[in-house]
């Protein structure tokens, strides 16, 4: 009976890991998209599908897709649309959903519907603007890096304003301006960057009782789930407690 729980166990957490991957293909492939949708399928006369083809390597995508993906959106005449959406989920706890989306209408019902059966409540845009700055966040395997010190004072002079170095990896975090300059100054280094995006970085945390913690990451799955979706940032506190339940709840 153990071995058959074991299993399962393992087959739950191979789908949810499947599932994640998937979604960071699509996530990915809608990025490469739009990226030629405004400056074409060149990615060294178009920085931003340049980034997007590196993310898609750094998560060991079959060249394949990469290629296929970048001559669907050449041919493809239809565009998608990016859309943002801010609210507040339970223990008022700010979340802001950034989307890439063929059909508004839908992405706007579906959005609005997940908040309110969560126990949250979609706002206006620029609502939350004054929580979360947006700076640009470079993923650098540590193996990629040969000397840190000359890393460091190279990166610096590529606009970093934070390096934080830990056991696999280093992120260079940059003001939202800079993030075209650093890409350039990493590809001038040669170094690998294993993902590199433009993240909403709360200035204020939230802290909440672990219950409504758990209600809230609940919610930000909800949305993370749907295909329109691209990315979820909130300002939720992730205390040690709601760290160690959720690590229960898994």
């Amino acid at each position: 009976m153990s071995g058959h729980n074991k299993w399962s166990t393992i087959k739950r957490k191979k789908g949810a890991l499947d599932a994640k991957r998937s979604k960071m293909f699509s996530r990915i492939i809608k990025e490469m998209m739009v990226a030629v949708k405004e400056s074409g399928p060149d990615p060294d006369a178009n920085p931003r599908l340049r980034v997007a083809i590196n993310n898609a390597k750094g998560v060991n995508m079959p060249k394949e897709n990469i290629q296929r993906a970048i001559n669907k959106a050449d041919q493809d005449k239809n565009s998608l649309q990016e859309m943002t959406f801010e609210g507040y989920g339970p223990g008022g706890v700010a979340i802001f959903v950034e989307a890439l989306t063929d059909n508004s209408n839908r992405t706007v019902s579906t959005i609005r519907s997940i908040y309110t059966k969560k126990g949250g409540s979609m706002g206006t845009n620029g609502s939350l603007s004054f929580l979360f700055d947006r700076k640009g966040v470079f993923t650098i395997p540590v193996a990629n890096v040969k000397s840190m010190e000359e890393f460091e004072l190279e990166v610096i002079d590529g606009g970093a304003e934070d390096i934080d170095v830990n056991e696999e990896t280093i992120e260079v975090i940059t003001a939202m301006e800079d993030f075209g300059r650093m890409q350039k100054k990493l590809e001038e280094l040669g170094v690998e960057v294993e993902n590199a995006e433009l993240r909403r970085i709360p200035n204020d945390l939230k802290t909440v009782d672990v219950s409504t913690g758990l209600k809230l990451l609940r919610l930000v799955d909800d949305f993370e789930e749907n295909d329109d979706v691209q990315y979820v940032f909130h300002n939720l506190e992730l205390t040690e407690e709601l760290m160690a339940a959720m690590e229960a709840a898994e």
